[in-house]
């Protein structure tokens, strides 16, 4: 059975076929460039700064509709260009950016499935250039507040019967064990622990380990239909900062077709620094 909604993803030899279509601009998306892009990334592909280009620089909040824009415009992507998105952590930053620019209006954005770890593994063509691009003309739609959710809703939320919390953290975060993931140690909230109700399905369980390939339907919906999580639910999902849990959110929106997803960004570490919120171990 395919997904729901296959043409959200591309496969790294469709991206490699499109290299130079001028109706197609690749993105990686990185946590650190350094790392990452600037070793080598997929020929033509601009950067897309995680901390600095996808969040605003002054807010806990992501980038602005105008700033938005801007990135987009700026990467020459015009309203009809086909984006298409990858980055490492098995497309956790890649998944997060698609999630903003879809809270944004754009159109036909997709991941490359697999994302920088496939590519590397089958090693296709890298380069260090730097490219440059006429300024596009993407128009930034107002905010979709269907798939995004703020902490007032989330507290009214919790006890909601017909609502389901996915925490997509490791289980020693979900269980209060450790405070943040080992890839940032130093970043975590005051408590341990997860939202009251949450259950929790690791994001990572919906990727293949070889490749970083996103599972099958039949694996998937055994994934979350076995912990209670169905389409007939409305359903927020959580990590620490809101990357994690926006790949969970990518794969129940649009590879299973849930009609009421929505990612909660403010995540772990504003739930467990707010006073007087409950929390459970």
């Amino acid at each position: 059975m395919s997904y729901v909604h296959p043409e959200v993803l591309v496969d790294t030899q469709w991206a490699e076929d499109h290299l130079k279509d001028p109706n197609v601009r690749i993105a990686e998306v990185d946590y650190d460039a350094k790392a990452n892009y600037e070793l080598g990334h997929i020929p033509g592909a601009v950067l897309f700064d995680w901390k600095n280009d996808i969040n605003d620089p002054l807010t806990r909040n992501v980038l602005t509709k105008e700033a938005c824009q801007n990135l987009l415009q700026n990467a020459g992507v015009n309203n009809d260009t086909t984006l298409l998105l990858y980055g490492d952590f098995n497309n956790w930053f890649a998944a997060f950016a698609f999630w903003v620019l879809k809270y944004y209006g754009y159109k036909d954005i997709r991941l490359i499935n697999g994302g920088r770890k496939k590519w590397l593994q089958e090693d296709r063509a890298l380069t260090k250039d730097v490219p440059s691009y006429p300024k596009g003309n993407f128009a930034a739609s107002d905010p979709d507040s269907k798939i995004r959710v703020f902490l007032d809703e989330v507290k009214r939320a919790v006890s909601a019967p017909a609502l389901k919390m996915i925490d997509v953290r490791s289980p020693k975060e979900f269980s209060g064990e450790i405070l943040a993931p080992p890839e940032y140690p130093t970043e975590h909230a005051q408590r341990g622990g997860h939202i009251p109700g949450a259950v929790n399905i690791p994001w990572a369980q919906a990727v293949n380990d070889s490749d970083g390939t996103f599972k099958n339907t039949e694996e998937l919906k055994q994934l979350y239909e076995s912990k209670g999580i169905t389409p007939d639910k409305e359903v927020i999902a959580y990590c620490r900062i809101g990357e994690r849990s926006s790949h969970t959110w990518f794969v129940l929106k649009y590879l299973l077709g849930y009609p009421n997803v929505k990612n909660y960004d403010g995540s772990w570490t504003e739930w467990g620094n707010m006073i007087a919120n409950p929390i459970e171990k």
